[in-house]
C-alpha cells in the first residue's frame, strides 16, 4: 500500500486529534509573537470543529509571550527566571488565543498540567474527565505544561512528549506536530539544502537508520529527537504521528484530506491500552529490580507476571504501589510496572519461593511482585 493510500486510510477514520504547535512557529526573537500564525491556527481549527472533528490543542509559547510582554531580548536563563516569564505570558498567550478564536465564535479553554497530574491515577482520571467535559461542550482545549510551578519532579519536560502523552490521556485517534520544518528530513534542512523529508515511517524504532545525523549529531539530538521521541510513545498507544511545516497556511486541512507532505509516523499494530500506557509513559520509576534470564525471558515472551524467585537485585527508594524498572541481567530495562513489595520487603523475598514469602515477613500482600497485569514489555 503507497503512504498516499495508507494517509486516506488512516485520516478518513481520525476524529478526535491532539494538535501540538512548536514555540518556534508561534514566536521568534526580533519579532514576538506571529500573530498571523494564531490567526490562520484559530481559523483553520475552528472550521475543522465544524465538520465534526475535535481539537486539542498543546501549544507552547508562554515564555516567548513572556518575553514579549517584559520586553526581554534574550531567554531568561534560571529556571525561575523561566518560571517568572512563563507567568506573565501565559495570560498573554491565552488572551491571544481567545482574541483569534472569538472571531470564529469558538470558546476555547486553559488547561495547565504537569507530570505529576499524569502520573497519579484519579488525577490521571480527573484530567481526562475534564479534558472530554470540555470537547461535549463545543469547547477546545488549550494544553501547556504547567512552567510556573514544575520543577524536574514533576514536569514533562517539553511539549512535544507532553502532546504524546495526552494523546493517550483522551485516546486520540491523531497526533499532529506543527513546526518550522517540512517533516523528518535524512538530514537537517538548516544547513543541507539538499535534504529530503521522509514521507512515511513504518516502524520509529527502526526508520532512523538512513538519517545523517550532521556535525555532532545536532539534527537527532536537537528539537527533532523530542519529536521523533514523541512519535515513539504514540505509536505504542496505537496513535498514529504526523510532523509537519506549521507555517503553510491551511496545513491540517492538507494533511487530513490526505496530501503527500510531512512524515507520516505509523503506529503499532497492537497498541497499549489506556491502563498500560499510563504505566509505561505516565510514570516515573523510583529504583530498579534486576531479574535472571529466565524471569525475563518469562516476562518478555509469555507475558508473565514477575515472582519473587525471578530477582536478583533491586534499588532506589520505592515502596508498594510504585512504578520501578526491570533490568535484564545485562543491565538493560525491558520493562516496567507497579510493584507490589517495598524495596525493604524485596530485599528479604528475592530468589524465593512464593510459598516462602508469608514465612519471611510475617504476612504476603500478592504472589507475584508484579501481577502481568501491571507489567508493560518496552
Amino acid at each position: 500500500m503507497s503512504s498516499k493510500e495508507i494517509r486516506k486510510q488512516l485520516f478518513q477514520r481520525a476524529r478526535r486529534i491532539v494538535v501540538k504547535v512548536g514555540s518556534s512557529i508561534l514566536a521568534s526573537r526580533d519579532a514576538g509573537l506571529h500573530r498571523t500564525v494564531f490567526s490562520h491556527l484559530a481559523k483553520e481549527i475552528s472550521t475543522l470543529k465544524h465538520q465534526g472533528y475535535e481539537i486539542i490543542l498543546v501549544s507552547s509559547g508562554a515564555i516567548a509571550a513572556g518575553m514579549e510582554k517584559l520586553g526581554l531580548q534574550t531567554r531568561p536563563q534560571t529556571i525561575t527566571q523561566k518560571q517568572a516569564a512563563a507567568a506573565v505570558g501565559q495570560s498573554v498567550l491565552m488572551s491571544v488565543y481567545d482574541s483569534y478564536f472569538s472571531r470564529h465564535q469558538q470558546t476555547v479553554a486553559q488547561v495547565l498540567l504537569t507530570h505529576d497530574d499524569l502520573s497519579h491515577r484519579k488525577r490521571f482520571i480527573n484530567a481526562r474527565n475534564t479534558l472530554l467535559a470540555l470537547l461535549k461542550l463545543g469547547i477546545i482545549p488549550i494544553i501547556n505544561e504547567n512552567d510556573t510551578v514544575a520543577v524536574d519532579e514533576i514536569k514533562v519536560g517539553d511539549n512535544d512528549n507532553l502532546s504524546a502523552l495526552i494523546s493517550n490521556l483522551v485516546e486520540a485517534d491523531l497526533l499532529i506536530i506543527l513546526t518550522d520544518i517540512d517533516g523528518l528530513c535524512d538530514s537537517d534542512p538548516r544547513y543541507n539544502p539538499g535534504a529530503k523529508c521522509i514521507p512515511l515511517i513504518e516502524d520509529v524504532d527502526t526508520g532512523m537508520e538512513g538519517i545523517n545525523c550532521g556535525p555532532a549529531g545536532r539534527w537527532c539530538v536537537g528539537g527533532m529527537v523530542t519529536k521523533i521521541e514523541a512519535a515513539r510513545k504514540a505509536s505504542r498507544f496505537g496513535i498514529p504521528t504526523m510532523i509537519a511545516r506549521g507555517t503553510k497556511e491551511g496545513i491540517l486541512q492538507q494533511v487530513l484530506g490526505g496530501k503527500e507532505i510531512g512524515t507520516l509516523i505509523l503506529p503499532k499494530a497492537r497498541g497499549l491500552s489506556s491502563r498500560k500506557g499510563w504505566i509505561a509513559f505516565h510514570l516515573k520509576t523510583k529504583g530498579e529490580v534486576v531479574v535472571d534470564e529466565g524471569a525475563k525471558r518469562a516476562i518478555s515472551l509469555k507475558g508473565k507476571s514477575l515472582l519473587p524467585s525471578g530477582v536478583v537485585k533491586v534499588s532506589g527508594t520505592f515502596d508498594r504501589g510504585d512504578a520501578v524498572a526491570c533490568v535484564g541481567p545485562r543491565g538493560k530495562e525491558f520493562a516496567r510496572g507497579i510493584v507490589n513489595y517495598s524495596i525493604y520487603e524485596l530485599e528479604k523475598i528475592k530468589g524465593l519461593r512464593t510459598q516462602q514469602i508469608e514465612k519471611v515477613l510475617g504476612f504476603k500482600y500478592s504472589d507475584e511482585v508484579i501481577h502481568r497485569d501491571d507489567l508493560v514489555v518496552l
